[in-house]
């Protein structure tokens, strides 16, 4: 998930006008609760949402409030990114990979007391294979397209057109059958994102919630996504001001356990520096996305560190419309020129990992016996010489302004490259770049750039949605045509066996890096920061966390 974060203005001032509005629910929690107990947990978030239909979404915030509102037929296992039964209690597919029969728990109620039911399962899945007209962009229903491939009538050109769904049928209210009209072996997976969330049918017909205005990248969403959102989870939303915080409180009616947490506040702090001082402040009590040297300080000061299993992957990308970058040569060059060691040892989180492979090791399919180009200077130079590359000069865009969960400090990481670079004879030409939407819009929007930092966190375990992402296709961001490593990839994607799945990817994975786009270089650790008293939070690497299993203590 490379989310394109909205920017609350004003930076670290507006982050601390907002702390204000932590303390005031602070004050108002603290003496709220009935059995005089802590009950609300303040947790800061880096912009608002970008929309409360979890369809309409791709974003990390707007993932963060949807889990607490929604659930979907599938989960994921606590502290892995593997898939597990949520609101489908069980499923079975058949023996051609078209038909999935899922079993859904029973006596479970939206929001708004709508019953959960197969119908409902099938009303939701027939919206999204129904999105017509804007709808179909990508800023708004990105993952039902990149999963299924398209929509019953497709406005976009899609790699499968009319994409994998069929029909879903109500075999009875606790069996809901989904047809593909071709296999899709990563859908269980799949469904374990917040965008392919149950919604309530009545809610979602009866706020328009299909009614988005505008065009392109700036569509107006309707009542449903900003004040409407109605799932089956253990928070229910209260209300959002935007640019302030959006508050959640909790599901009397939940089919589950509710937990010690009774109301949610998330705030809006933009800035880092920011939400760590709202931190020691006492006006938050939990915040994502802690930078390395925040980390040691406030692990020094008694604040609660919890890790993510990383499930990420940084990288140098190689642009080949540069012609220089073109020459494999180059790239592996460029490769052999950068201590990753040292790299991760400076300039990232503890436990980092350095990276072989453009997936991380516990998604199927990552191959230990890739091309891995150690650290070897001189290797690097005979390589420049010998493609008459000695002088060379490259254009190195990285991000400002930003901390991702890949990247906490892209300076850092850009400068230690530099130094590689540098000391092997290529001249660096630095063109820093604001992450959104500068950074983004010119890697991914067009030719006008060279090496480039950039990663991607995954949404779901497995390997397409990693090396298909990047590299399932043409691409601004990688300049080249390699119609054998495209269609080794998506072949892959498409194998119904297991085992046979698995040995593909790895072919594919040692293609790509024979080939050489990028250089993967880490699977960074990603930090939260808690005060002491939170407990149990339900650290996930695909950041399937829900509040309502968190307890504090006096």
């Amino acid at each position: 998930m490379r989310t394109r974060w909205q920017t609350v203005a004003g930076g670290v001032a507006v982050g601390l006008v907002l702390t204000g509005c932590a303390a005031s629910d602070r004050d108002a929690e603290e003496g709220a609760s009935a059995s005089g107990g802590r009950d609300t947990f303040i947790f800061a978030a880096s912009s608002d949402p970008a929309s409360l239909d979890p369809a309409f979404a791709s974003d990390g915030e707007s993932f963060r409030i949807a889990r607490q509102i929604f659930e979907g037929l599938v989960g994921v296992e606590p502290g892995t990114a593997d898939p597990a039964p949520l609101l489908a209690e069980s499923w079975e597919v058949s023996e051609d990979g078209l038909e999935y029969t899922f079993a859904l728990k029973e006596g479970v109620t939206f929001h708004d007391g709508t019953d959960f039911d197969a119908e409902a399962v099938c009303f939701n899945f027939d919206r999204w294979n129904g999105f017509t007209g804007v709808l179909q962009s990508e800023s708004l229903s990105y993952y039902w397209q990149k999963v299924n491939g398209g929509f019953a009538e497709s406005d976009v050109e899609t790699l499968d057109g009319t994409g994998k769904y069929e029909s879903c049928e109500a075999a009875d209210p606790s069996t809901a059958v989904v047809t593909l009209q071709s296999p899709l072996p990563e859908l269980i997976s799949a469904l374990s994102l917040p965008a392919f969330s149950m919604q309530s049918p009545t809610a979602l017909e009866e706020y328009d919630a299909d009614g988005v205005t505008g065009e392109g990248d700036a569509p107006v969403l309707p009542e449903y996504a900003t004040g409407h959102p109605t799932g089956t989870g253990p928070f229910v939303f209260e209300s959002w001001s935007p640019g302030e915080e959006v508050v959640l409180s909790a599901n009397e009616d939940y089919w589950g356990e509710q937990g010690q947490v009774r109301r949610i506040v998330f705030p809006i702090i933009a800035d880092a520096t920011a939400r760590r001082q709202a931190l020691q402040a006492g006006d938050i009590d939990g915040y994502d996305l802690v930078g390395p040297a925040d980390v040691v300080a406030l692990a020094d000061e008694g604040y609660e560190i919890v890790n993510r299993d990383p499930f990420n992957i940084l990288y140098l990308g190689m642009n080949q419309a540069n012609p220089d970058l073109a020459d494999l040569r180059v790239r592996q060059a460029i490769a052999h020129a950068i201590n990753k060691e040292a790299l991760v040892a400076q300039t990232l989180p503890e436990g980092t990992e350095v990276a072989t492979n453009f997936v991380p090791p516990v998604v199927a399919g990552w191959n230990e016996d890739v091309t891995t180009y150690e650290y070897d200077p001189d290797k690097a130079r005979e390589l420049l010489a010998e493609a008459g590359k000695s002088d060379l000069t490259l254009d190195f865009n990285y991000p400002t302004n930003v901390s991702r969960p890949y990247m906490p400090t892209p300076e850092q990481v850009f400068t230690a490259i530099t130094a590689d670079l540098e000391a092997v004879g290529i001249t660096v030409n630095p063109v820093p770049d604001p992450w959104n939407p500068e950074y983004l819009d010119k890697i991914q929007g067009g030719e006008d750039h060279g090496l480039h930092l950039l990663g991607w966190t995954g949404d779901y375990n497995d390997t397409y949605n990693f090396i298909g992402v990047f590299f399932g296709g043409p691409s601004n961001e990688w300049g080249f045509e390699n119609e054998d490593l495209f269609a080794a990839i998506n072949d892959a994607r498409y194998v119904a066996d297991i085992d046979e799945q698995t040995a593909a990817y790895e072919e594919a994975n040692a293609a790509i890096l024979d080939f050489l786009p990028g250089v993967p270089l880490a699977h960074p650790v990603p930090s939260l920061a808690f005060a002491p008293y939170v407990q149990g939070y339900p650290a996930s690497p695909v950041q399937d966390e829900v509040y309502n299993v968190i307890t504090f203590t006096d």
